[in-house]
């Protein structure tokens, strides 16, 4: 392997929690909530999928399904399916829907796994190029840039950009060249099996790793080092 690409939200970020989430955003509108009040609407919004990064709905509106299944083609359909969500929660102030979607997309929503910097930085002291491929419907550059992570990347293809979702082979086959790679020398690593998985049909080796919290995972990323040797 000559280069690795990695995906962002669940393999080299986690998304804050719920509560982190909505109490933050709560603070920033002055609203003071009962525990038990704070509580039932971090759950409910956590119910309803609203976070993005976070878990899945439990149950998807009808109304929603399509552009659901679609949401990271655009900024727009991202921002419309996750406010969608969001507004399935009868909130304190309506505002607070946009505003909990702006929260998600600020570097201090993010933080990135233990070993995320060193597996970088080691694959760059190696020469192995490194891609970041996301379906995400907006710029994450600047997460990696506040989180001291964006030297070590080499390319972004993100799939708002390009009008596609993963297991595309478009977003893959964008990445390896530029990168200047071919699809058998670059390995992928992502979280979803599905998504991720679509490397494959290209001729990339594939890693899985665990969507799990921080704490809970703090090595996940160390095997990628042994699958790769010396790039060009």
């Amino acid at each position: 392997m000559t280069a690795v690409l990695f995906d962002f939200s669940g393999t080299l970020f986690r998304i804050e929690s719920t509560r982190s989430w909505l109490g933050a955003v709560l603070g920033d509108f002055r609203i003071r909530l009962p525990r038990a009040e704070f509580l039932e609407y971090a759950a409910r919004l956590e119910t309803a999928g609203a976070l993005p990064g976070g878990a899945d709905p439990v149950a998807l509106p009808p109304e929603l399904a399509e552009l659901w299944a679609t949401r990271d083609e655009s900024s727009e359909r991202h921002r419309a399916a996750y406010t969608g969500l969001s507004r399935q929660v009868s909130l304190p102030d309506p505002r607070l829907h946009d505003a909990l979607y702006e929260r998600h997309m600020t570097p201090v929503a993010w933080t990135p796994y233990p070993d995320a910097a060193e597996v970088l930085s080691a694959l760059r002291g190696r020469g192995i190029g490194v891609g970041v491929v996301s379906n995400v419907g907006w710029d994450l550059r600047h997460v990696f840039r506040a989180h001291g992570l964006h030297t070590h990347v080499g390319a972004y293809v993100l799939s708002y950009e390009h009008g596609v979702q993963k297991p595309d082979p478009l977003l893959f086959r964008t990445a390896c060249a530029a990168l200047g790679r071919p699809p058998g020398e670059v390995l992928m690593v992502g979280d979803d099996r599905h998504a991720d998985g679509g490397a494959a049909a290209l001729g990339c080796e594939v890693h899985f790793v665990d969507h799990l919290p921080t704490a809970e995972r703090p090595d996940g990323l160390r095997p990628v080092l042994a699958q790769v040797g010396t790039g060009r």
